[in-house]
């Protein structure tokens, strides 16, 4: 099986397998980087180490596909023990990733690791204050880890310079260049050297809208999809929840906006739950169409152009009704209900990951349904995931991260006047805040702004040179100056 694949099928930059670089193993190890794997307590390397360090450490752009918990922080953070100089006091590694969370333990992984190199670890994001951050970048910062919102911030107020940089590193890439994220990886994007930097980019999926973005940010990659201690060509990750029935139409909204797909088919067995699950998705404000038996020909077609035109989220349907329907970039499939037939689990699920891309299937299922799924996944060898349904508290952190970002972006595009005109607010809020009712307006607010950017449509990659093209053209690019930003008052989440 061929190992390396193009992010993009039509392009013509594909590695060949002899390009592949051989596995690293842990006796390979330059000295000072099985030092740090003492300090870190690894007496081995793990299969995504093993097969990714080598892109790191010589500087050809990859792309991994490695799950969570496969050890893929230290892919990426170890060969920068040996590729950072500490004698240069500048900023030659930035890492982006999607939450405060995620930047903190990159950060603590990455300290561990350097432990007394000399290499200056910094963790960047919102909701905390400057001064500190840029304290650290004025020591000389050698690794940046960082959200991009905040990262920009910084760069805007020219307290952080990438010009020395040397390595760009996308943590879960999906979640980078997803909706959200995609116009700050744009804007940051100007930041970067005009020369090469080495880049990288590690996911757990990558749909097909991420494989095409993905060029817009490296040059030439290899790819390499991992499970296990197996690497092959990417492919779909199988999951269930077990869930009530009564249950089964609020955990599919959990999942909704936990997930946030690209765009998705949900799967039902009836046109009667097919019609209740497209209301519920509508009523929850995503967009979602239904194709059933009872629909007129007209609405048949006017859903179909959707489909075509590849501006339509969310199609819920029956396996009849939905036979031979394609969604261009699909990256998730959810199974309301599992199918009444073995074949028909094969038929849903392959409408994801298509074209070398990943996706995600997801199946909600009662005890007894459990069972059943069990029974498909061995016939097919489909190795299945069980995950706990996510709960509210699950669902509110990711949106409080969401909608963070939304304000940030917001914010960051608002003229002096604009910002001087919302600060006379401040004090408001922090009243609305502080009691319950009042504050039930800040969440109606919230609310609308959530429901009038949650069916953005999805990034696609710009009609321009492509990073080689850009390279070998050497373009005169001329930065722009920007007025610097008054003193802030408050800290925006990152």
């Amino acid at each position: 099986m061929n190992n390396a694949i193009t992010p993009d099928h039509d392009h013509k930059d594909s590695q060949p397998l002899s390009l592949l670089l051989p596995d690293l193993t842990f006796a390979a190890l330059p000295q000072p980087l099985q030092q740090a794997c003492a300090r870190a307590g690894w007496s081995d390397l793990m299969p995504v180490q093993q097969k990714a360090m080598p892109y790191v450490l010589t500087g050809k752009d990859v792309m991994v596909q490695a799950r969570t918990g496969s050890g893929k922080t230290g892919a990426f953070i170890l060969p920068l023990v040996q590729r950072l100089d500490p004698q240069k006091p500048h900023c030659q590694a930035l890492v982006l990733v999607p939450t405060r969370e995620l930047a903190r333990q990159v950060a603590e992984e990455a300290g561990l690791l350097a432990g007394d190199t000399g290499l200056r670890v910094v963790s960047v994001y919102g909701g905390v204050g400057y001064q500190a951050q840029i304290d650290a970048f004025r020591q000389g910062a050698h690794l940046v880890v960082g959200t991009p919102g905040r990262i920009l911030d910084h760069l805007l107020n020219r307290s952080l310079s990438l010009d020395h940089l040397q390595v760009l590193i996308f943590d879960e890439a999906d979640r980078m260049l997803s909706v959200g994220f995609y116009p700050d990886m744009r804007e940051l994007q100007r930041y970067l050297p005009r020369r090469r930097v080495d880049a990288f980019m590690f996911s757990a999926t990558y749909p097909e809208n991420v494989l095409r973005l993905a060029d817009e940010f490296l040059h030439k990659p290899a790819f390499l999809g991992l499970s296990g201690d197996q690497i092959h060509i990417a492919e779909s990750e199988h999951v269930f929840c077990v869930v009530p029935r009564m249950e089964r139409d609020r955990v599919l909204i959990r999942l909704l906006e936990m997930e946030n797909p690209t765009s998705a088919i949900i799967f039902c067995n009836t046109k009667n739950n097919v019609e209740y699950v497209t209301a519920v998705l509508q009523q929850y404000g995503f967009d979602a169409e239904d194709i059933s038996s009872n629909l007129s020909q007209n609405k048949r077609e006017q859903v179909l152009g959707r489909i075509r035109a590849g501006n339509l989220r969310f199609l819920v349907a029956t396996d009849v009704a939905g036979r031979g329907i394609d969604i261009p970039g699909l990256s998730h499939v959810f199974l309301y209900e599992p199918p009444e037939d073995p074949e028909s689990y094969i038929h849903r699920a392959g409408r994801t990951g298509r074209a070398g891309a990943s996706g995600t299937v997801i199946t909600l299922v009662d005890l007894m349904e459990k069972i059943e799924l069990g029974r498909i996944a061995t016939r097919f060898n489909i190795k299945m995931l069980e995950r706990e349904a996510p709960r509210d508290k699950d669902v509110i952190a990711v949106l409080e991260n969401r909608i963070a970002v939304m304000l940030d972006n917001k914010r960051r595009k608002l003229s002096f006047i604009e910002k001087e005109r919302a600060a006379r607010f401040t004090p408001v809020v922090t009243k609305f805040a502080a009691e319950a009712e009042s504050a039930s307006l800040l969440a109606m607010l919230l609310d609308e702004l959530y429901q009038q950017t949650m069916n953005t449509a999805v990034p696609q990659p710009e009609a321009k040179p492509s990073v080689a093209q850009r390279l070998d053209q050497k373009p005169k690019v001329k930065r722009k100056r920007r007025r610097k930003p008054p003193k802030q008052g408050s800290d925006a989440a990152g």
